[in-house]
């Protein structure tokens, strides 16, 4: 059985920074990413990030700001964001799939927020 399990969220200041953690178990996948979704909005991507981790996709959003990685030893990916933004606040998902672009399995989501 497949989970996807984020932790890390929370509610910081503007300005600070904060790092999101997915755990996956029952298998591994080629394409690992975070999406996001704010209140009010729809389900939008954040970063994506691929087995070798030499290749990487962010939202304009967030490039320059946030930050993904994996360890495929582990098999985890994080989110790390610097700078954080009032418009940042979201719940925020862990994907995975086999393929680039495409995430088959979601996890339950982590809360940020972000206050001014």
């Amino acid at each position: 059985q497949v989970q996807l399990v984020e932790s890390g969220g929370g509610l910081v200041q503007a300005g600070d920074s904060l790092r999101l953690s997915c755990a996956v178990s029952g298998r591994t996948f080629s394409t690992m990413g975070w999406f996001r979704q704010a209140p009010g909005k729809e389900r939008e991507f954040v970063a994506a990030i691929d087995w070798s981790g030499r290749s990487t996709s962010y939202a304009d959003s967030v490039k320059g700001r946030f930050t993904i990685s994996r360890d495929n030893a582990k098999n985890t990916v994080a989110l790390q964001m610097n700078s954080l933004k009032p418009e940042d606040t979201a719940d925020f998902y862990c994907v995975a799939g086999d393929r680039w672009g495409k995430y088959d399995y979601w996890g339950q989501g982590t809360q940020v927020t972000v206050s001014s």
